[in-house]
């Protein structure tokens, strides 16, 4: 898997917050959790918490839609995610 730079979706210098940066970071932790549980296929407390983030970051990018459509296109297309 490839890192993502996630410092390319701050807003300013010390963003931690916002939902873009929030999407890209929940990715890159997914991309690690899922190579993580590729070596080791029963570990299912990773596999809950790769599904919990799954979930929250799909929230987040309903979010996203709604408040705008072309914040949400550059997320999906930057980050290579399929929606």
């Amino acid at each position: 898997m490839s890192t993502i730079n996630i410092d390319e979706y701050k807003i300013h210098a010390n963003d931690t917050g916002s939902a873009d940066y929030q999407i890209a970071s929940m990715t890159q932790r997914i991309n690690d959790l899922t190579a993580h549980l590729n070596t080791h296929t029963k570990d299912n407390s990773s596999r809950r918490g790769l599904l919990k983030l799954v979930a929250q970051r799909r929230k987040l990018l309903n979010y996203i839609k709604g408040v705008s459509e072309e914040r949400y296109q550059k997320i999906i297309s930057g980050l290579g995610l399929r929606r």
